[in-house]
């Protein structure tokens, strides 16, 4: 399945690296808590490094300047058997590699991307801070519906910007928050970064407001004030009218 996703990004074949990734880099390279170390431990069974985009290997220019250093992109298989963890093994992978990821996990044949953007630290320029991470709900690129058959297609590389691998990699990522949209949406068609942004604030308002309803429904469960149930029924109400609407500027924005 994750061979069907780097077909479709039409990698040179001059990038591919195919190494080993061994857990112990994590380890010595991350400041890992104990739930980060049994995920590794537990939920990963390899980690390969497949592809490094470098000018050696791709003609594109590395990018740097006062917030940003992206020498190169690296892609990364990570099968796991257990996939509950995905996104806490993202975000320690992340941590550990200073330089731009592309995180690709596969389990039971189903892939999920997951993409971080980084920018210099400005109290220490030898260490990066994350800003954003996103990551992919699972598919299979197999058997791919309307949406992921789209973003398939937007992926491939001679379709985003080649002028430096910031470019790049800012439109990878671009697509990424539309596909993760699409979930919403029902639809996938390519953006311009402006129009991604636009779209990435709009998914946090509703991640926001997702747990602020999780939130006062497990208020509601424990309370027994007829007064106080009614009060807690109307802001589910208000923040669920709340995510219609900004889904709604979701599909405006398409």
């Amino acid at each position: 399945m994750i061979e069907t996703l780097f077909a479709s990004m039409e990698i040179p074949e001059a990038c591919l690296l195919d190494k080993p990734v061994y857990k112990k880099m994590f380890l010595d390279n991350a400041e890992l808590d104990q739930t980060d170390k049994k995920a590794l431990s537990e939920d990963v069974d390899r980690i390969r490094w497949r592809y490094t985009l470098k000018p050696e290997t791709i003609n594109i220019r590395p990018f740097q300047d006062d917030t940003h250093d992206y020498p190169e992109v690296a892609i990364l298989s990570i099968e796991l058997s257990r996939p509950n963890r995905a996104r806490r093994i993202a975000g320690f992978m992340h941590r550990a590699i200073p330089y731009p990821l592309i995180l690709v996990f596969e389990h039971e044949g189903k892939l999920s991307i997951a993409v971080a953007e980084k920018r210099i630290n400005q109290a220490d320029k030898s260490k990066m801070v994350i800003l954003d991470r996103w990551q992919t709900e699972w598919f299979d690129p197999k058997r791919a519906n309307a949406p992921i058959s789209a973003f398939l297609k937007a992926i491939a590389l001679h379709r985003l910007p080649g002028t430096n691998f910031y470019a790049l990699y800012e439109a990878l990522q671009a697509q990424i928050i539309q596909l993760i949209a699409s979930e919403r949406t029902g639809a996938f068609a390519p953006v311009p970064i402006e129009v991604s942004k636009a779209h990435a604030e709009a998914l946090k308002e509703i991640d926001g407001l997702e747990r602020e309803i999780a939130e006062l429904k497990s208020t509601l469960k424990a309370e027994r004030q007829m007064g106080r149930k009614i009060s807690l029924n109307s802001q589910i109400r208000e923040r669920k009218d709340a995510i219609l609407a900004l889904e709604a500027r979701l599909r405006l924005n398409d």
